[in-house]
């Protein structure tokens, strides 16, 4: 065999037995995890199992960072809701040629809220991640979403925004002052 071959192998065989790695059977020092195979037995067992996806808590002090499509129970000293910011979707996709802004539908719910909850489409604003600020408006053509929320009432409505391809977050503001709730987004349109 080549020297440099030898050398390159038996490299190889030393960072797998450093890192425990079996070619053949179970290894005794692998921890399971549910549903993701099995974990080296040095990684810390806090991070095993780890829930994600969690409904996140909202708040004035504390306001929710989750990704969009997954919902934040959102807590006022007034009211509490449940809501849920999916999107952006994008025209365009696959096209031979990506602007470098185009137009951006979210589509928001909120359900399970204690008591009523006072609506419009400048509680909801996006940044991206140069820092520019998006109003959202509502899709011209498509009903207005309600004034309000009611307990047990599930509203669900889309907002639209004209923005720049890549990072941001869309955030929800009930006073316009606060931001209660943020869901991280990238728009895409390749």
């Amino acid at each position: 065999m080549n020297q440099v071959i030898r050398k390159g192998l038996g490299t190889l065989l030393v960072l797998a037995a450093l890192f425990g790695f079996s070619g053949c059977g179970s290894n005794s020092a692998h921890a399971t995890a549910k549903g993701l195979g099995s974990y080296p037995a040095y990684l810390p067992k806090n991070t095993l199992n780890y829930k994600t996806d969690q409904v996140l808590d909202g708040s004035v002090d504390h306001p929710a960072l989750t990704m969009e499509g997954d919902p934040v129970h959102v807590v006022t000293p007034q009211w509490s809701a449940e809501v849920t910011v999916s999107g952006p979707t994008v025209p365009g996709e696959g096209l031979p040629y990506q602007p470098e802004s185009v137009t951006c539908t979210w589509t928001v719910t909120i359900d399970h809220a204690t008591a009523v909850i006072p609506l419009s489409t400048d509680q909801f604003t996006s940044i991206d991640h140069l820092g520019h600020v998006y109003a959202m408006e509502r899709i011209k053509g498509e009903q207005d979403p309600p004034a309000s929320v009611k307990p047990g009432q599930k509203v669900s409505f889309e907002l639209r925004a004209f923005e720049a391809v890549g990072e941001g977050l869309m955030r929800w503001s009930p006073d316009t002052k606060h931001i209660l709730a943020k869901w991280d987004y990238t728009v895409e349109n390749d």
